[in-house]
């Protein structure tokens, strides 16, 4: 059986986004849903820990325009 991918309930359901899948293993793999045939990017479950937490706590956030 192959990969469940699945996009964030905050994606609006725009086509623009990018896609998870929770693989075999505990890894993590990451696609631009506009390329499903594509390659992915896959991360081990601590980077992807870090790089959610960082989410969490605006790491990643637009800096404000002055």
């Amino acid at each position: 059986m192959g990969a469940r991918w699945f996009k964030s309930s905050h994606s609006g359901g725009h086509g623009d986004c990018v896609e998870v899948a929770f693989l075999r293993g505990g890894e993590i793999g990451v696609r631009d849903s506009k390329d499903p045939t594509g390659s992915a990017l896959v991360f081990a479950p601590s980077e992807w820990d870090v790089f959610t937490s960082g989410v969490a706590a605006g790491a990643f956030d637009r800096p404000q325009r002055p």
